[in-house]
């Protein structure tokens, strides 16, 4: 990717996910924009069978659309116990309203009678630039909490907590989960790419 484009467009509607980045990515000469900042406000299908599958193809559309440099992501929440799931239906664990409480209790009522309770967040990000597609992934293993804890962040926060801690990703402030959360792993990887 040429140095002299600034500004990438970051196909979330999710305000979160954006303060997120635009935190990580404060110290270099990139400007993340957001899809309502052009204009955009279409849905972005999301059909693909894996995280790989839906940044890329999110990055894919967005680019076409509006000719601009695009990064991308897809989460999901991988529980052991569940084969893998809710991985790429994360979003929508409990229906197409993305209800965050309603996926939160709907895992825990799944894990409810399971002693496994491993499971990994993974970030895929896309980035796409003159017809250029790549992607780098970031993991954080972990497991999920018998209840959910903390208001702090936002989607599965309040029922992960990550290896080696005791609070769930609700209780951090974002300082900290920044430093290792499975969406920062990916970002540094980004960065790493942006700065050669």
């Amino acid at each position: 990717m040429s140095p002299k484009i600034k500004e990438l467009l970051f196909a979330t509607g999710n305000k979160n996910k954006v303060k997120e980045i635009r935190a990580m990515l404060s110290n270099l000469p990139y400007h993340i924009v957001t899809m309502a900042e052009v204009g955009f406000y279409e849905e972005i299908p999301e059909t693909g069978k894996t995280l790989e599958e839906n940044a890329i193809l999110k990055a894919k559309y967005l680019h076409h659309r509006t000719g601009k440099a695009v990064i991308s992501e897809d989460t999901g929440l991988e529980v052991d116990a569940l084969n893998g799931n809710p991985g790429v239906h994360t979003a929508r664990y409990a229906g197409d309203s993305r209800d965050a409480n309603q996926n939160m209790d709907l895992l825990l009522y799944h894990l409810k009678s399971c002693e496994n309770r491993n499971a990994q967040f993974r970030t895929v990000i896309a980035l796409i630039d003159k017809g250029s597609v790549k992607t780098f992934e970031g993991i954080v293993r972990g497991y999920i909490a018998n209840e959910k804890s903390g208001d702090k962040g936002f989607g599965y926060d309040p029922i992960f907590i990550p290896e080696g801690f005791e609070d769930t990703f609700g209780q951090m402030d974002m300082e900290l989960k920044s430093t290792m959360s499975h969406r920062s792993r990916a970002l540094r990887k980004l960065i790493e790419h942006l700065e050669q």
